[in-house]
């Protein structure tokens, strides 16, 4: 118990080193990011609430068929939506954590993801096709931004993904018996 209440008096120090350290407006920017958190972790216990609550009565109603689409739109949405609500908490984390000062880009788009990701979920299937191509446009259009920010962001990942790439084309070409191409060494 002892250790406990010195790691906690640790870290309140530390905290009011960092405090003392901050700007006006660094200071604002952690008050707002803590009281979104706090309300952020309420939507969160809500919703799994809501979902615990509504997995139950269609279990004791005898009615969990996860082949009844409005029965996997329910569910699956409101799966969706704690997914989505965690995710936006672990941005607000990171900004709290003095990680990142703003919430970052790709955080946005991977929260757009998922909501579109949702969308498709609960979707009606009598939809319009125009919608579904909108929504799938849209999709696709931010998994390439997505894709491009991370890229550019994380360049041994785009390396290790590109040699990984350059090997798979030259064990191909080796297993069909070719040369390979593109300046490729062989073992000979």
């Amino acid at each position: 118990m002892e250790s406990k209440r010195s790691w906690l008096r640790k870290d309140l120090d530390e905290l009011r080193l960092q405090w003392a350290m901050l700007t006006f407006y660094e200071r604002f920017e952690q008050l707002v990011a803590h009281v979104l958190s706090v309300v952020i972790s309420v939507i969160i216990l809500v919703s799994l609430w809501q979902l615990i609550h509504a997995v139950i009565a269609l279990l004791v109603s005898d009615a969990l068929n996860p082949l009844d689409h409005a029965v996997y739109q329910t569910i699956f949405g409101m799966v969706m939506t704690l997914l989505i609500a965690m995710e936006f908490k672990h941005s607000i984390t990171h900004v709290m954590a003095r990680r990142d000062h703003i919430v970052q880009v790709k955080t946005v788009l991977l929260v757009a993801l998922l909501a579109i990701a949702r969308k498709f979920i609960i979707l009606d299937p009598t939809s319009a096709p125009a919608q579904i191509a909108a929504l799938a446009f849209t999709l696709v259009a931010l998994g390439i931004v997505y894709w491009l920010m991370r890229q550019r962001d994380d360049p041994v990942d785009a390396t290790t993904v590109a040699q990984a790439e350059r090997d798979r084309v030259v064990h191909a070409q080796r297993q069909q018996g070719g040369p390979p191409r593109d300046g490729g060494q062989t073992d000979n």
